[in-house]
């Protein structure tokens, strides 16, 4: 997918009950914002797919913080996509004696946080 930035730091949530495209949606707001920004966009946007977003976001400033040693306050979110994951099939009975098939997708959510210009 994208190039790995120089001191970038990552985190991946899998197998999301959500479908992508309603994922990108949110990811497209906080893409290239501070991780504070990125923060209070999440905390205050009324869809259901910010509440994993968050958790990513949260989770990628806190291996930057741990694993390289970075601070929370300089990073930027450098990189954000969600791709698909397996899909779910389901099966509703209908009408005389039919079925319909019901797809539940998943997504697989990525966070790339990077130390921003100003540390």
């Amino acid at each position: 997918m994208a190039t790995q930035i120089q001191g970038e730091v990552k985190a991946v949530a899998k197998y999301i009950r959500m479908s992508p495209f309603k994922v990108r949606r949110v990811l497209d707001q906080i893409r290239g914002r501070s991780y504070r920004e990125a923060l209070i966009i999440l905390e205050f946007m009324p869809y259901r797919a910010c509440e994993p977003v968050l958790k990513v976001l949260r989770s990628a400033a806190a291996n930057a913080e741990h694993n390289e040693g970075l601070n929370r306050g300089s990073l930027v979110v450098s990189q954000a996509y969600a791709d698909q994951g397996p899909v779910l099939k389901r099966f509703r009975p209908r009408a005389q004696g039919r079925a319909y098939q019901i797809r539940k997708p998943t997504c697989h959510i990525t966070i790339g946080v990077a130390p921003g210009a100003d540390s």
